[in-house]
């Protein structure tokens, strides 16, 4: 069952998290999605020669584990995700876990608008990426079965 928080129920500092650890697989299902086949991310003895020494997560797949975040958790279904400025500070590679924080920082009453900061950290808790989100949070409570996603299988 996921559950939303309405714009009336966030507080200014109120936060929340969600874990996801990255496979190999998401990497491919990532690319084969978005057709983003840059060799940073699927071809291991290309990515040795680069900068990360290694293969490396297309950095919009940590960005979508915080709008999975807002999207279903926090403030979850009902949510508008109107932007997003985001500093990727590390690579994430097959393996990791990155947790995601969210955190209300601003409030219009107005326009039932929200800013979160968003903060992706790793294992190790060191900062994968850091910005912030404008959301516009609903305004009617939402319950809704949780929706299972069936696994992609590529090949």
């Amino acid at each position: 069952m996921i559950e939303n928080k309405t714009f009336d129920e966030l507080t200014v500092g109120q936060s929340d998290s969600l874990s996801r650890t990255l496979t190999q697989e998401d990497i491919v299902a990532f690319a084969a999605v978005t057709h983003d086949t840059n060799p940073a991310h699927l071809d291991e003895e290309y990515a040795k020669n680069t900068l990360f020494k290694g293969t490396i997560a297309h950095g919009m797949w940590t960005a979508g584990v915080i709008s999975a975040i807002l999207g279903t958790q926090f403030p979850g279904a009902g949510t508008i995700y109107l932007g997003q400025t985001m500093q990727f500070r590390r690579p994430v590679r097959a393996g990791d876990t990155v947790t995601v924080t969210v955190t209300v920082k601003e409030k219009n009453e107005e326009n039932g608008q929200v800013v979160l900061d968003c903060l992706v950290t790793n294992q190790k808790d060191e900062k994968v990426v850091v910005g912030e989100a404008r959301v516009i949070a609903p305004k009617e409570k939402i319950r809704h079965e949780a929706i299972a996603v069936p696994k992609i299988t590529i090949g």
